[in-house]
């Protein structure tokens, strides 16, 4: 496990460490990709650390890579090129500028061997592209090249003039699916007809060994009879087996469009069931006219991505299809075996909806839902920072109802002294346990509200020996309360954590029955079953923290 990193190194190290983070960190930023694994071989004695921090290191690359594209458009004009245009390149006379994205601009051309209308796609940086963006680009020009089927854009030439590499495709008399988005959400049979097109050129694709990894509105060309085409695979990775789908460090793709496990980077597998994430948030889009996930900034989406669910599209828009909603919602599931098997699958439902015909996205809801009734959702890996503080907390839970029953047994009858133990001693061991969880990294929203509940049971905790006073009680007479708000907390944690802190739940409420009816051992009874909940929960997820200490493998 790692350790906490003030804990793990001196000051002199912590500069090291800190002088190590900035060169990667710039590295990252001039367009180099390091490897997690290898800078760990390199420097052994940040090994736990860097795994730390790697996940911030990334998501501010994403940010920077946003802001300083924005940067050099504006103020570095040199570094896309610029032609007069006609431009003859080669057999190529280049007529007018169609559109630029991120990586390259694409021009309407003519073949004039035989006269034919073709685009032209061009390297945007020219002479001064990094070698990383032109291996990205022939990257995407050999993948689109190989896959040969109705709704791909087909590759015709691949080439290099005067320095400059571009490739001729296809060219598609229409809009981008993103222009037709700006004017609203699309009705449902049409969605439903574009996506089951592109859903079917993304399974082609996968059969053939290609993830797109960046599927979005502007990446689908709509031409001018409605026909769907896939374009631009310029984060395409070829694959030939699970252990090559995935990069270790590497945020590839649109935040709003992408899986969770590609917006994670180094957590997770890249895999098919990325892409039919990507598919779903596209037809989210089409339904509710925005994306599932917009933040302020990619920072703010790609957070958005990781930790929080998707509302419903009839949220947004209550004329949204209902069925189309569904395979939308199944699609955008961040647990990956929870979404459509295939794009196949995807393609499938929706000729069943265009069919008026039941859509399996609705098969078997309450089954789904039973069967699921214990699964972890999203937010459970961030219980991994919590594994070894859990069992340290079922030991003070254990060690403070021990003594709470032990000065009962005494006859102290003293409310202070059971609610400075409980007020004082919990409330200090509260502080420590907080103290040391930030040290060991960042601390996820969903730890801040898993942190609000842990609050209000202590306040909760705090009253029960105030309100024995007032009403008269003899002390510790509310104590099976104790074990009705564990239970609570647990219940609350099943819903946003894990569902197998149900199990917990009823172990609590059942031990607050325990305790009433044996008063005489109530706290020692409360002592021994929460510390258990907490014991081994904590045991399996600090294993899971080991576990994932251990180096992993990335392609």
């Amino acid at each position: 496990m790692a350790e906490p990193i003030a804990n793990s190194i001196d000051g002199a190290g912590e500069q090291e460490l800190a002088n190590l983070i900035t060169q990667l960190a710039d590295r990252m930023q001039n367009g180099d990709q390091p490897d997690l694994e290898e800078e760990c071989e390199r420097y052994p004695r940040f090994a736990d650390e860097l795994r730390e921090l790697w996940g911030v290191l990334i998501v501010t690359r994403a940010a920077g890579q946003e802001t300083g594209s924005i940067a050099t458009r504006a103020h570095e004009p040199i570094d896309a090129p610029v032609l007069k245009l006609p431009f003859q390149m080669g057999d190529y006379l280049l007529q007018s500028e169609i559109g630029r994205g991120g990586m390259g601009v694409v021009y309407h051309a003519i073949r004039q061997s035989d006269g034919e209308a073709v685009a032209i796609k061009m390297l945007l940086k020219g002479d001064y592209a990094t070698s990383v963006d032109r291996k990205r680009f022939i990257s995407e020009a050999e993948a689109a090249a190989r896959l040969h089927h109705p709704h791909i854009i087909p590759i015709y030439e691949i080439g290099e003039h005067e320095g400059r590499l571009f490739f001729c495709m296809k060219l598609i008399e229409g809009q981008p699916l993103s222009s037709r988005l700006a004017n609203g959400p699309m009705p449902a049979r049409r969605a439903a007809h574009v996506m089951a097109q592109i859903s079917d050129a993304i399974h082609y694709a996968h059969q053939n060994g290609v993830l797109h990894r960046d599927l979005k509105p502007s990446n689908v060309m709509l031409d001018d009879e409605g026909v769907a085409y896939i374009a631009d695979f310029g984060l395409a990775k070829q694959f030939h087996n699970r252990s090559s789908l995935t990069r270790s460090g590497a945020i590839l793709g649109t935040p709003s469009y992408m899986a969770p496990e590609q917006a994670a980077g180094n957590r997770g597998e890249v895999s098919t069931a990325s892409d039919v994430y990507s598919l779903g948030a596209i037809l989210y889009h089409m339904l509710a006219g925005r994306p599932p996930f917009l933040g302020a900034s990619p920072v703010d989406t790609v957070l958005m991505v990781l930790e929080q669910n998707v509302i419903s599209p009839r949220a947004l828009n209550q004329r949204a299809n209902r069925d189309l909603e569904m395979i939308a919602m199944r699609c955008l599931q961040k647990p990956q075996d929870l979404r459509f098997d295939s794009a196949e699958m995807l393609a499938m439902d929706f000729r069943r909806f265009l069919n008026n015909e039941q859509i399996s996205a609705a098969d078997g809801r309450f089954g789904q839902l039973i069967g699921n009734v214990f699964r972890e959702t999203h937010h459970a890996e961030v219980l991994e920072n919590w594994g070894l503080l859990w069992i340290w907390h079922s030991l003070i839970l254990l060690i403070v109802s021990v003594a709470t029953n032990v000065l009962f047994w005494c006859g102290n009858r003293n409310r202070l002294h059971y609610w400075l133990m409980w007020t004082l001693g919990m409330g200090a061991w509260a502080v420590v346990f907080w103290i040391v969880r930030r040290r060991m990294g960042p601390v996820m929203f969903v730890e801040r509200q898993v942190a609000h509940v842990w609050a209000a049971a202590m306040c909760c905790v705090v009253a029960l020996y105030p309100l024995e006073s007032v009403l008269r009680l003899e002390v510790l007479s509310l104590a099976p309360l104790l074990a009705v708000i564990a239970g609570m907390v647990f219940l609350i944690k099943a819903g946003m954590l894990s569902g197998s802190f149900y199990l917990q739940s009823v172990v609590m409420f059942a031990t607050a029955i325990v305790m009433a009816l044996s008063t005489d051992y109530a706290l020692i009874w409360f002592g021994i079953s929460s510390g258990a909940c907490f014991f081994f929960a904590g045991l399996k997820y600090y294993r899971k923290r080991l576990n994932q200490s251990e180096p992993s493998v990335y392609v």
